[in-house]
């Protein structure tokens, strides 16, 4: 068989490489618009050292990123953090991170005091005596907005300080328009039984621990030489076919399987496969699908993308008091939503130099990337100079990467739309899609879901 895989990021080359696992005489053929592999999963070289510039860790209490790193033969490269204590930026200064939260939703109002405000502590204490919850946890059907639920029933103090911060690294979304059910899946499982926010955040922090894939082990990990090795890696391993520079232009069906129209536009080639896995974008996924699975277009549609850049920095050696680093809520007034003290963070990066990078835009906030390279830096760096308190502001060396149209955001029922997509396309035979799209944005949960394609499949 031959089986082409459209997209070179980290979920297309886990497909073509759990492909090649099950099946290794067939052919695999991995096409790429872009110029390069890995797609999001990116690292540049800073002040001596690989430094990632798109994920820098991968969840190591799920199995798939740290048993794929075994298997391309680098469990001896992982890292675990010599510190994951982080801060929040408030507009009265920093304060640590409360513990046993989930995303910021506290299980307890003990802890807060400080990061909330005394009025924002008795909030969160009072759900007590609200009206019990009544959800029936449909993901595809009983499903609002994260900030709409947790103002309701903690205050709006625990969405602004915590759960923004938190909600704004991992998605670049807003609180107020992602669905509690995508972002927040293992809270909304357990809202049905405990009837209210702090009752289910205490049921999924306590069943998250005991379902970790390791307990012992740390919750992150990344490998040293950034996880932005990991995609060459794959290529290598897979022995696929990756063709760089060939955007996929139109998909149909045939008698016997697929047509792809691949390469320049101007003078597009034809390539047949027995079988076909999209892990394109949300938007381009629903233009090569339209002539196969007409009904996935609409739901795919419905999937927009946030823009945001990261900006990586070195500067001379020198004491910072921030943790793993700073979490940075817009009601921080601040341009960027977080900063990472990555020489601190990893003990690999440790050395003569201090190592930070920082992110900075979200959902509907993209005019804060409107400016060029060297401004975005130099506003950046002053914002983080300042919120470290540096005593030696000027960076010997930075990168800046930007993502445009990086992150798919998990909007107000995203898990229907999801279920439709699925739906369409598993009425063709030969047929998957997968992606952060879907099931998760993280590394982790993009390798899930290019396996559950490869299985769909097989």
């Amino acid at each position: 068989m031959r089986v082409a895989v459209v997209g070179a990021g980290i979920t297309g080359l886990a497909a073509a490489f759990e492909w090649r696992r099950w099946r290794p005489d067939d052919e695999v053929v991995v096409l790429e618009a872009a110029d390069r592999v890995g797609g999001k999963l990116h690292r540049a070289r800073l002040a001596g050292h690989w430094y990632d510039t798109g994920p820098e860790a991968v969840l190591a209490r799920v199995p798939e990123a740290v048993q794929l790193v075994e298997r391309l033969g680098l469990a001896d490269r992982l890292v675990a953090p010599a510190t994951t204590q982080a801060q929040v930026v408030l507009p009265d200064g920093r304060h640590p991170l409360p513990a046993g939260t989930v995303l910021g939703v506290p299980a307890s109002a003990e802890g807060l005091d400080g990061v909330l405000t005394p009025g924002g502590v008795a909030r969160v204490a009072a759900e007590a005596e609200l009206p019990p919850l009544t959800l029936d946890g449909d993901p595809t059907r009983d499903d609002v907005a994260v900030g709409a639920l947790l103002r309701e029933r903690l205050g709006d103090e625990v969405v602004d300080r915590l759960v923004e911060p938190l909600l704004g690294g991992v998605y670049a979304g807003r609180a107020d328009e992602l669905s509690l059910q995508a972002t927040m899946p293992a809270l909304a499982a357990h809202l049905p039984a405990a009837r209210s926010v702090l009752g289910a955040a205490a049921a999924a922090r306590d069943a998250g621990a005991r379902s970790r894939f390791d307990a012992d082990g740390p919750v992150f990990v990344t490998v040293d030489e950034g996880i932005g090795a990991l995609p060459q890696a794959l290529v290598t391993a897979s022995g696929a076919d990756v063709r760089l520079r060939t955007p996929v232009h139109a998909l149909a069906r045939t008698a016997g399987g697929f047509e792809l129209s691949v390469g320049p536009a101007a003078a597009p080639e034809t390539l047949t496969a027995d079988a076909v896995i999209v892990t394109a974008p949300a938007p381009k996924a629903a233009r090569l699908l339209t002539g196969v699975a007409p009904a996935a277009v609409g739901p795919l549609a419905g999937i927009p993308y946030a823009s945001m850049a990261v900006v990586a920095m070195a500067f001379p050696a020198q004491e910072v008091d921030a943790g793993s680093g700073l979490l940075v809520p817009p009601v921080a007034g601040r341009l960027v939503k977080g900063v990472t003290v990555s020489s601190a963070k990893w003990p690999h990066l440790a050395g003569d130099h201090l190592l930070v990078r920082s992110s900075v835009g979200r959902f509907r906030g993209e005019r804060e990337l409107q400016r060029t390279d060297e401004d975005l830096t130099a506003a950046v760096v002053a914002d983080v100079a300042d919120l470290l308190g540096l005593s030696r502001p000027q960076p010997v060396a930075t990168r800046v990467v930007r993502w445009g149209g990086g992150l798919p955001q998990y909007l107000v029922g995203h898990p229907a739309r999801v279920a439709a997509v699925r739906a369409a396309v598993a009425e063709v035979p030969g047929l998957a899609v997968a992606g952060a799209a879907f099931g998760g944005v993280g590394v982790p949960a993009c390798i899930r879901d290019a396996y559950s394609a490869v299985d769909a499949l097989r």
